[in-house]
């Protein structure tokens, strides 16, 4: 059996899909771009406020799933452009706890309303 995650607290979902859904201990949470919440506007040209608005979102939905970013076991990383890497390292390294994540990051060509980056991810929390 499925369950539907939602949070005011992150951006509402901007196609057919849900923020995260949870089957048994596992929530799925859908890839969160840099849009504020209430504007669901960019909250920025820089990068790393991307990258922080984006872990912002992931954690507001991790929080409605009863976790936090350190309940996320892996992570998916979608960037347009990859000499940001070690910037994404650098404030993931301040936001979680070892063990880190599983990660995969991989370059794409476009993002849904120019954003330069998208995580998605799956956290495991205590039912």
């Amino acid at each position: 059996m499925k369950k539907d995650i939602y949070t005011d607290a992150a951006p509402a979902a901007i196609g057919t899909y849900s923020q995260a859904i949870q089957s048994g201990h596992t929530i799925y949470l859908s890839g969160q771009i840099p849009l504020h919440p209430k504007t669901m506007m960019l909250v920025s040209d820089e990068f790393s406020e991307q990258v922080k608005q984006v872990f912002k979102n992931l954690e507001a939905v991790c929080v409605a799933g009863g976790g936090h970013l350190n309940s996320i076991v892996r992570l998916t990383i979608y960037l347009i452009d990859l000499t940001h890497f070690s910037i994404v390292n650098e404030i993931m390294a301040q936001l979680f706890q070892s063990p880190f994540p599983a990660r995969t990051t991989i370059q794409v060509s476009g993002l849904p309303k120019g954003a330069q980056i998208e995580i998605d991810a799956v956290m495991v929390i205590d039912i």
